[in-house]
């Protein structure tokens, strides 16, 4: 598990090759294994393959290009009614979803929106999302292209015991 987290990198170049339904269906399985505050789940995902959605997505802001060569992204979205702690627990999913995308081999990468309003109301436009429904971030996924190693963050100055 250790190496799996650390091998997870922000993967932005794909090959042209395609991510099957079931290798999604993975994802999504992942993602919804989660924890969430009282167990609320208010996660919904958004799975977009249709290349002029994802050539519009991709203008959502500067850092969003690479999803116009994704085989696909997801928006990762919250009901923000079910539960106050909708951003926290869509995050969680983000993460077991970006995990279990390095699990299987694919490449992939967490494209911020929320909290930034226009972001998430351009998403919301261009997916039909609802006014109730907050968006939290958009994920490219694909068959990487490029490879990195893994991380090594780890630093001590950043620990603190029994208090700051």
């Amino acid at each position: 598990m250790m190496d799996l987290i650390k091998r997870r990198r922000s993967i932005r170049k794909y090959t042209s090759e395609p991510v099957t339904e079931a290798e999604v269906r993975q994802l999504l399985e992942a993602a919804m294994a989660a924890p969430s505050a009282n167990n609320r789940q208010p996660w919904h995902f958004v799975v977009v393959r249709d290349e002029q959605i994802k050539t519009q997505l991709a203008k959502t802001h500067r850092w969003s290009g690479m999803i116009a060569e994704a085989a696909l992204t997801i928006a990762v979205c919250g009901e923000k009614n079910r539960s106050r702690h909708w951003v926290t627990d869509t995050s969680a999913a983000t993460e077991n979803l970006l995990l279990a995308a390095t699990a299987l081999g694919l490449g992939a990468v967490w494209i911020g929106i929320h909290p930034d309003s226009e972001r998430e109301a351009y998403v919301r436009q261009a997916l039909g999302i609802p006014g109730e429904i907050g968006v939290l971030c958009l994920i490219a996924v694909g068959r990487p292209a490029e490879h990195k190693p893994p991380r090594e963050n780890y630093d001590e100055t950043r620990i603190h015991h029994e208090q700051w």
